[in-house]
């Protein structure tokens, strides 16, 4: 009897109980089990991939294995997603929209609203609560970005991990990206390394060995109890990591530039049936250059970036196509239902107008610069560098469609592709369903599915019922007319409305590669289209429909206040603000970490950013001198590093791996019990990018000095961390390689942020954000 009230009750015990186990009978519990007939259930989300990519849908990359299940199952042309991460993840896995889970963005941008805070709640349940609570095993590989930053360290509270959301296990990364090469591991809980003894791991390669190895355990273990896996990579979201055989493939592809490739695109989707014979291409917006504008050094620096971005697409394609592989080689095929999402949203902007080689500057409103960039166009792709596309390449891949991620108010931003396949089930195979979905419809499709009953109450607490609709209904009659009436998007102000086969949509404020500035609201511009009759957006009928464009700005506003989408709030870069989020830390100024705290999350440690302030650690030096890092955070991309080598003393301060400042001893450290220590004097405190002054002392003995001109303002990675004792993941210094653990004794460090005030922190949150807004 399944109930929806879980968890459900302990087996009853049925047996007699006399004086003795002679005059008594024993009852064998029957173990529970999954309703019959619940299929195995395979979930994969790639990120950050536009509906005119993947080759199913029509685009330039080829993926096999996508194109393998489609052909088994079903294509859907009109399922949509939010238009971002974190919010797609949270309504993909809870059934509710994303403001309604409290993820109105990512959790990096959380503020104090109910919509937006980041707080997932226990009134809307995981769909891995509700499949485990019914026996399923469930697990959950690769990216895990819906726990809020403070969250993430090992104070915990653990219920807004993957293992408090009803996964009985994880392996992956938190956060909303992470260096494939070197990516910051957690299994379950536990922060773990990469094998550093292994020079072409890969991230997207160990997921899938990890979920064939679990899949295999967990049927070794309990044959007959079905699973639900959650297979998320990182890929296809910047940076673009893969090995250049796999962007080797697709040399030259691209020399036509993106002007040409969205027509190809366009093209190949209608001969495929993918878009009606009819759909209109809509045109390059004027702030995105022209092929034709580009140097000759540009089209081959952007040319190479999409090819690394085609072969890093076709990789992890793959991955997903050796996990299927394994499920159809232990005899699991027919009872898998594998849900195929191509993007939590459309393509990525965030490389801006001319692509980077690190993604965390260019958020930060400072463009690369080609004629470097080119200098190294044999090395994108690789472990050096964090590379992202121009936004060229992203307007393509969202083919046919206006706009890209982030925005909300156009099917660029929404409209990804989505393949569902269950051999068992499923009969018009290779068949196209159109009816308009979203991903808030995948958690009630699962539940029907495996026979489960939506829960009322899940470990004590009311459920908000879950607002999605099961789009099962449509796999055996492609005319059967959707049930989706209406669905609502916002993201960072940009908003729409569908209804009926009506779609109105407000492009607001900045562009998506701008990464700070208000707009007025009372300036917004509406849109309106009949998506019946123009599939792509193309033609705008607001003046020719003023009644109807009212009714749905008027309809907006009541789902908006329905579902926690008001207030509205444009700001991106701006949220970033620590003080307009919890925080352990706030109000300490003097931090003391023994030696092996490692992979403490950047958010979590002092923040010593443009500020004065001493780094200082306790030591024991043998006979024969030390060497390793005493203390560092960061990465590859950026960061501090304060270490032992040759016998002296360093400071590094890491500039987007593009400018290093060091300061050395000028002597060797001496054996013995020191306090090593290195005191930063900032020239402008609080003011964003500001240089200084290193000294670096010996017990109270001047050892060394030097000058910086400039440091990274916000934070150095996505994902990277604070370190004693050695240096996780990737290296924030050129002159070491990980983990390059200290080989004397640390008793403690100490670091002390003292002459830092609140003020001069919140003054560079501001300065940060102007510098965006005046360099984009």
């Amino acid at each position: 009897m399944f109930s929806d009230i879980l968890p459900l009750p302990e087996p009853r015990f049925k047996g007699r109980i006399g004086s003795t186990f002679a005059d008594s009978e024993a009852d064998v519990i029957a173990l529970p089990s999954a309703p019959p007939g619940a299929p195995n259930v395979l979930m994969v989300l790639l990120d950050d991939v536009g509906f005119g990519q993947a080759s199913t849908f029509g685009g330039p990359v080829d993926t096999p294995t996508l194109q393998r299940l489609a052909d088994s199952g079903l294509r859907y042309n009109r399922f949509h997603t939010t238009a971002l991460c974190s919010p797609t993840r949270a309504a993909l896995l809870s059934g509710r929209n994303h403001h309604s889970a409290h993820t109105g963005c990512i959790t990096e941008l959380a503020t104090g609203f109910p919509g937006y805070d980041g707080q997932w709640p226990r009134e809307a349940a995981c769909v891995a609560e509700i499949l485990r609570a019914n026996e399923y095993a469930t697990a959950a590989f690769g990216k895990w970005h819906n726990t809020p930053d403070h969250e993430l360290g090992a104070g915990g509270p653990y219920d807004r991990w993957p293992t408090g959301k009803g996964f009985d296990y994880f392996y992956g990364f938190q956060g909303g990206e992470a260096n494939q090469w070197r990516t910051p591991l957690f299994e379950n809980t536990a922060p773990i390394e990469m094998p550093h003894d292994q020079p072409n791991w890969h991230f997207s390669e160990a997921i899938a060995d990890k979920a064939i190895g679990w899949i295999g355990q967990q049927k070794a273990a309990a044959p007959d109890k079905p699973f639900f896996i959650y297979f998320a990579p990182g890929a296809a979201h910047a940076p673009h990591h893969v090995a250049k055989s796999w962007a080797d493939k697709y040399k030259g592809n691209f020399d036509h530039g993106w002007d040409r490739q969205r027509e190809l695109t366009c093209e190949r989707q209608k001969q495929l049936g993918l878009i009606p014979m009819d759909t209109k291409l809509t045109p390059r917006p004027e702030s995105i250059p022209s092929w034709e504008s580009c140097s000759a050094d540009e089209r081959r620096l952007y040319a190479r970036m999409q090819e690394v971005f085609a072969g890093f697409l076709e990789h992890v394609d793959a991955q997903v196509g050796r996990l299927v592989d394994a499920i159809e080689a232990m005899g699991l095929g027919d009872d898998t239902l594998i849900v195929y999402m191509v993007g939590d949203n459309g393509p990525s902007a965030e490389g801006t107008l001319t692509g980077t080689l690190n993604v965390m500057k260019t958020m930060l409103g400072l463009p690369d610069d080609v004629a470097s960039m080119v200098q190294h166009i044999d090395e994108i792709g690789g472990p050096q560098f964090e590379n992202h596309y121009p936004v060229g390449w992203c307007w393509a891949g969202s083919s046919p469609f206006q706009w890209m991620k982030q925005v909300a108010s156009h099917f660029g931003g929404t409209r990804n592709g989505l393949v569902v396949s269950w051999p068992k089930r499923i009969t018009d195979r290779g068949g196209l369903r159109s009816q308009f979905h979203h991903a808030i419809d995948i958690a009630p499709t699962l539940l029907e599915l495996a026979g489960i009953p939506q829960p009322r109450e899940v470990d004590g607490v009311p459920q908000k019922p879950i607002e999605g609709i099961s789009l099962a209904y449509t796999f055996d009659d492609a005319a059967v007319p959707g049930r989706r009436v209406t669905q609502y998007f916002e993201m960072f102000g940009n908003r729409a409305l569908y209804h009926d086969g009506w779609v109105a949509g407000c492009l607001h404020g900045r562009a998506p590669w701008v990464t700070a500035g208000s707009a007025s609201f009372d300036d917004d511009k509406w849109e309106l289209y009949n998506i019946e009759q123009d599939f792509s957006q193309a033609s705008d009928l607001s003046a020719q429909e003023p009644k109807k464009l009212r009714e749905l700005q008027d309809l907006f506003m009541a789902e908006a206040a329905k579902f926690n989408v008001l207030p509205l709030d444009d700001r991106f870069a701006e949220r970033a603000d620590p003080a307009l989020k919890p925080s352990h830390l706030r109000g300490r100024t003097r931090f003391v970490y023994p030696s092996g705290t490692v992979r403490v999350p950047e958010r979590s440690s002092p923040y010593t950013k443009n500020v004065h302030h001493t780094i200082a650690a306790e030591v024991d030096i043998p006979e024969g001198g030390a060497e390793g890092v005493l203390a560092c955070c960061g990465g590859l991309g950026g960061g501090f590093t304060v270490f032992l080598q040759d016998g002296k003393l360093h400071w590094e301060h890491n500039y987007y791996n593009e400018a290093r400042y060091r300061v050395s001893s000028t002597g060797t450290i001496p054996a013995g019990h020191h306090v090593l220590s290195a005191e930063i004097s900032v020239d402008s405190p609080g003011k964003f990018q500001t240089g200084g002054e290193v000294t670096l002392r010996l017990d109270k003995e001047k050892i060394g000095e030097g000058r910086f001109e400039k440091q990274i303002g916000g934070f150095y990675t996505a994902n990277e961390s604070f370190d004693i004792g050695c240096d996780t993941c990737s290296p924030v210094s050129d002159r070491y390689e990980t983990p390059f653990t200290f080989t004397g004794t640390i008793d403690r460090v100490i670091v002390d942020v003292s002459e830092a005030t609140f003020d001069q922190l919140a003054a560079q949150h501001e300065a940060m954000a102007r510098m965006a807004m005046a360099t984009q």
